[in-house]
């Protein structure tokens, strides 16, 4: 179980599992975007997991704050019986692609931490825990930044996120990226500690040859566009939960 939830268990934007991936494997094209960036807010979720039959729970809170033409997401987990399991900041810069990290720091259970380093005057992603690098062209996201990305541009385009629709990113973890494509689904309504909420879910299924983990995202207008539940699923029914249970907005600065 431990494991399951240090592999598994997030920030917003987490989705673990990953594959070695060479550097031509960025091929998803820089494409300018319109953005409108939520207000900055401290964010609480309650988590649920079930891996083999055994289910466990615990939470996590997400700082996101922008501030001029600078953002940051910071991430913390924690599960019952085992404290902080994860922790990950995501930091950056807006530009003509939208948000541009310059950093995303994860720290996991028993583990050192490990930086990848987005070095925009050579245009080039490097890590700390591999000798990995790929060519920045525009638009590439970490895995904490890539789900505030999909809020900003469906707050600055809501109808283009409709069912069927498809957006498409260069991500990186904590060792190399690969690309990923989210679909837009469907318009939900979701129970929520909050109450019943109208949500527009957001999926993103790896390939066929991928061990990632599927991702899928409830996004609410009402509040934001704010992430109201993420699912991170695997094989057999092991899943990982995280639903929103309190928002806490920051003033303007």
């Amino acid at each position: 179980m431990r494991d399951f939830l240090v592999r598994a268990v997030a920030s917003i934007t987490l989705a673990v599992g990953m594959l070695s991936v060479p550097a031509w494997a960025q091929d998803v094209p820089a494409k300018k975007l319109k953005i409108n960036l939520p207000p900055s807010a401290d964010l609480a979720y309650a988590i649920k997991a079930r891996q083999k039959g055994l289910t466990l729970e615990g939470n996590a809170t997400v700082r996101w704050s922008a501030s001029g033409n600078r953002f940051a997401v910071v991430s913390e987990t924690r599960a019952m019986m085992l404290g902080k399991i994860l922790e990950t900041r995501s930091e950056g810069v807006i530009d003509e692609y939208g948000l541009a990290p310059s950093s995303f720091t994860q720290k996991r259970f028993r583990k050192a931490a490990t930086t990848s380093s987005f070095d925009r005057a050579s245009k080039a992603i490097r890590f700390s825990a591999s000798e990995q690098t790929y060519r920045i062209t525009g638009g590439e996201q970490d895995r904490s930044s890539v789900v505030w990305q999909l809020i900003s541009m469906a707050r600055a385009m809501p109808a283009k996120f409709k069912p069927g629709t498809q957006w498409h990113f260069f991500v990186v973890g904590d060792r190399d990226g690969d690309p990923w494509t989210f679909k837009v689904i469907s318009q939900e309504k979701l129970e929520t500690p909050n109450g019943t909420v109208n949500a527009v879910h957001i999926s993103r299924a790896p390939p066929d040859d991928s061990s990632d983990q599927k991702l899928d995202i409830w996004l609410a207008p009402s509040m934001e566009w704010y992430p109201v539940r993420l699912r991170f699923s695997e094989e057999k029914d092991d899943f990982v939960e995280q639903t929103l249970t309190h928002i806490n907005k920051k003033a303007s600065r």
